[in-house]
């Protein structure tokens, strides 16, 4: 379902191997909440999703373990930017804009957090939507900043 959901945005969606249940569950443990429905769905699927230009357009498993407990723990990002705990960090757009779940209250929305300037704004209404506008440009056929 996801790797066709992809491969229909953009042909040059890159596919990984699946992520066990056992994987799954460690890291969810890690990072001390469940992770949303779709993208656990997803990860079953593909490790993670290879857009145009090689931008990790979902990050594989690790990744995304790593990259959430690194914002919610990093003292220094604590004086730049609003708390992180409310998000959970899936993927980017190759320029340091990140996209992410809320968990807090939990929603199937997709916000991006621009790091230029801490700004977190809707981007899609689902994680389908999101690899429709991000694989496929919303119209102009590439990812890019679609979501500006």
């Amino acid at each position: 379902m996801w790797r066709e959901a992809a491969g229909q945005a953009s042909p040059e969606a890159g596919f990984r191997t699946p992520v066990e249940e056992s994987a799954l569950a460690a890291a969810e443990t890690r990072l001390g909440c469940r992770l949303p429905d779709e993208l656990a769905e997803l990860l079953r699927e593909t490790d993670g999703i290879e857009g145009p230009d090689g931008v990790d357009t979902v990050w594989d498993l690790e990744q995304i373990v790593e990259q959430n407990l690194l914002f919610r723990s990093d003292p220094s990002f604590a004086g730049l930017y609003m708390p992180f705990e409310p998000l959970l960090f899936f993927g980017d757009n190759g320029g340091g804009d990140q996209f992410a779940f809320v968990r807090t209250p939990p929603r199937a929305d997709i916000f991006v957090w621009d790091h230029e300037d801490d700004s977190r704004r809707w981007a899609a209404r689902d994680l389908r939507d999101y690899l429709g506008r991000a694989l496929g440009g919303d119209g102009d056929g590439r990812g890019g900043d679609w979501y500006r």
